[in-house]
């Protein structure tokens, strides 16, 4: 479709949940409201995902979706993943394509989104520019931080943890209570030692191709060459 014939309304922003875990997707999400909602939704106080409670984050989730006009998530599991990062797609690529996916089906007349990329204004460009949306003559901002700074992007933000949160619990309940996937989190570096120490198959729920799981399949490859040299 041509960007002359996209019809924008609106306001959106955009930002993801799950970027560094070992174990688990990475959603990303965006929220689209009218200007008139996005003034009642700055009067709940919707602040970025990061200082909140998952009870917290759950009550605006609720509040959100009163307000917004469409809500669209994105979600890369962790072995496609791994598989893009296997054909020399970059975790900042995934990103773009997600958040342009994303910028697509909301059509916004402006779109605000937490840079994925350390120069803020390429990612912002990226995703104008391939979305169609820049030619269309929506205003773009990308910034760092943006969940902390814009009331619409916090309302991404919290939707897409609380999205990742909800399939990080079902994955509790297939696979056992793994923590919250990141590497930060003793249970789950615990989980993911246990598995490959064990020499049981690594599920596809961990990111085979993230350092800290390397450095701990190559610890493992160098205990058992050790063992077999007595």
């Amino acid at each position: 479709m041509s960007s002359k014939l996209i019809k924008l309304n609106g306001v959106a922003g955009i930002d993801e949940a799950g970027r560094g875990p070992m174990i688990g997707p990475l959603v990303v999400c965006g929220v689209l409201v009218s200007k008139s909602e996005l003034k009642k939704m700055m009067r709940i106080r919707i602040r970025d995902s990061k200082v909140l409670s998952a009870k917290q984050r759950n009550e605006f989730a609720i509040e959100i979706k009163k307000h917004a006009e469409k809500i669209e998530y994105s979600i890369v599991s962790a072995s496609d993943i791994d598989w893009l990062r296997s054909n020399r797609i970059t975790l900042n690529e995934i990103e773009v394509r997600s958040f342009v996916s994303i910028a697509k089906k909301l059509q916004p007349a402006e779109l605000y989104m937490d840079a994925a990329d350390v120069n803020a204004q390429r990612f912002g460009d990226a995703i104008g520019n391939r979305s169609g949306l820049q030619e269309a003559g929506c205003k773009i901002v990308s910034e760092h931080k943006a969940d902390s700074k814009f009331t619409v992007v916090s309302a991404a933000s919290i939707m897409a943890k609380v999205k990742r949160d909800n399939r990080v619990l079902k994955l509790h309940k297939k696979y056992g209570d793994f923590g919250s996937g990141y590497p930060s989190d003793p249970k789950t570096v615990e989980f993911v030692r246990g598995l490959v120490f064990s020499g049981e198959e690594i599920p596809n729920i961990v990111r085979k191709s993230w350092k800290s799981v390397t450095k701990i399949i190559a610890e493992a490859e160098t205990t058992q060459t050790t063992l077999d040299s007595f």
